[in-house]
């Protein structure tokens, strides 16, 4: 902003790759042409260019959430694929925060055995218990 200029970097790559323009208008041909340097440098340095993402990633999931995650696809009509992108997108795009925590006291009517307290993002300590 002091310098009155429009800048950007590529993120993601090790490399650093950077560009800037007098106005907004100009920032995208500025991107362009700091990606096509970006690309003749590795080809000159007979390197290859690093690329942010491919848009592929393995993900380990417990096989009870695969099963649901696949029942859902099958009910929706649409590949698994499908259910995790729309998962992934609703987990990052929505932003909403739930705090529950919940506190159990056990007791009978002489004595109180101890308070229990889990958050929502947690195992619940009093596993095993049953709480009526």
């Amino acid at each position: 902003m002091a310098r009155g200029v429009c800048r950007g970097k590529i993120l993601f790559i090790k490399d650093l790759v950077t560009y800037e323009s007098a106005n907004p208008a100009q920032l995208q041909q500025e991107f362009e042409a700091a990606v096509e340097d970006y690309l003749e440098t590795c080809e000159l340095l007979k390197r290859e260019a690093a690329k942010p993402f491919r848009g592929q990633f393995n993900v380990r999931i417990p096989p009870g959430l695969h099963r649901a995650a696949a029942l859902r696809a099958a009910e929706d009509g649409v590949a698994l694929n499908d259910v995790v992108v729309k998962a992934l997108d609703a987990f990052l795009c929505i932003s909403s925060e739930i705090n529950n925590h919940v506190h159990v006291t056990v007791s009978d009517s002489e004595q109180q055995f101890g308070t229990f307290t889990s958050a929502a993002s947690e195992k619940p300590i009093w596993k095993g218990i049953s709480v009526h």
